[in-house]
């Protein structure tokens, strides 16, 4: 093993992928036809439109690289082949993109929700956590932008894993059935991309170095370990375990999707019916009603469920591949603490009152 390797030295070549990636993205995201989709109201009145055309654009680059490689142009499994090299390049973007982001956001004047500086003074807490809510590049909103990468990074560095398998005549039904899970949770992303608009991190969290390295990097190659880990050991599924899994994924993304379905429609309509009956709402503004009238973190049920699913075509023999829903179980915990303290401050009694009503927090009868 040579010491660039062991260093993990990124090339000119995975700079030159990931700058294509990048550039792509912003031409595609800014020319082709898009659902044009309001964000929250801020602080000061004003609303950020977005543009939604994430599935249009990772369709035609799909097809793209189909046709460069039919021509061959390209291989499909050089993300494969560079996989060290590729996260080496993109943690180095990301630190450098963050340090510019608080450089900037330090520096501005501007008084909107959008772009005001929150400098705290600790330059370790304001880097890692962003000092403005929706910078933007080119006209391009940098947090709407990076998650849509590192979805899309992701469901490429799955294709190339599984254009490698299939090069090494190693394809295996459960690389199958987690190619499979992964991509309809990926389309279904895409395919209700507007819902991440009113999601927490959009709304919410300033864009620093925690948000955009869990964008870039930890989704596309954590997400992605459990491909990784097949593509060197193959495992063979009983019909049991396959028709287990395929359960335990139906009802993950059941719960998943349905939740954050059901919150979007509601912040758009607060009187569009849940479940065939008027919503249930607690103090005007809380939703007490369909998955959230079940237990008040009802979605990361969902999440856990999905991850889950990813992990277990890997079979039982090693836990590396159940590194995702073991990390995002400990995540969830402490996000699920974090919103209940932000909750109980946000709307005070209100939210006593929701408690009371739906005491359940992740799980029914989980306190």
């Amino acid at each position: 093993m040579d010491l660039d390797y062991l260093l993990v030295i990124p090339s000119w070549k995975s700079v030159g992928i990931l700058v294509t990636f990048f550039t792509y993205l912003a031409i595609a995201g800014s020319v082709l036809p898009a659902k044009l989709v309001p964000g929250v109201t801020l602080q000061d009145g004003s609303r950020l439109h977005y543009r939604c055309n994430g599935l249009f654009s990772m369709l035609l680059l799909v097809l793209l690289l189909g046709v460069g490689a039919k021509m061959e142009l390209l291989s499909l499994t050089v993300i494969s082949e560079r996989g060290l090299e590729l996260l080496s390049a993109t943690f180095i973007f990301s630190f450098l993109v963050t340090l510019a982001l608080y450089a900037a956001g330090c520096k501005s004047r501007n008084q909107s929700s959008s772009l005001k500086p929150c400098v705290t003074g600790n330059l370790i807490h304001d880097w890692w956590f962003g000092v403005q809510l929706n910078p933007s590049f080119l006209g391009i909103d940098l947090k709407f932008f990076f998650v849509r990468s590192g979805m899309m990074g992701w469901l490429f560095i799955n294709l190339s894993v599984l254009a490698k398998t299939i090069q090494g005549a190693t394809l295996s039904h459960s690389m199958i059935l987690y190619q499979i899970f992964c991509l309809i949770y990926i389309l279904d992303y895409f395919f209700y991309e507007e819902y991440m608009t009113s999601t927490w991190d959009i709304i919410a969290e300033r864009l620093g170095f925690m948000l955009v390295f869990g964008d870039l990097v930890w989704i596309p190659f954590t997400f992605s370990i459990q491909g990784w880990w097949l593509l060197g050991n193959k495992v063979e599924l009983t019909t049991a375990a396959v028709i287990a899994n395929c359960f335990v994924f139906l009802i993950g993304y059941l719960v998943f999707r349905g939740a954050n379905k059901q919150k979007h429609v509601f912040k758009k309509n607060p009187k569009a019916l849940i479940w065939g009956k008027p919503p249930k709402v607690v103090g005007g503004k809380l939703l007490a009603s369909g998955y959230w009238g079940v237990a008040r973190h009802c979605n990361y049920l969902g999440d856990l469920l999905l991850a889950l699913s990813f992990s277990l075509p890997c079979g039982i023999s090693s836990p590396v591949p159940y590194f995702y829903p073991i990390y995002l179980l400990i995540l969830l915990i402490w996000r699920e603490r974090r919103d209940e303290a932000r909750c109980a401050e946000k709307y005070k009694e209100v939210w006593v009152e929701y408690r009371r009503l739906v005491p359940w927090r992740i799980l029914p009868y989980v306190y």
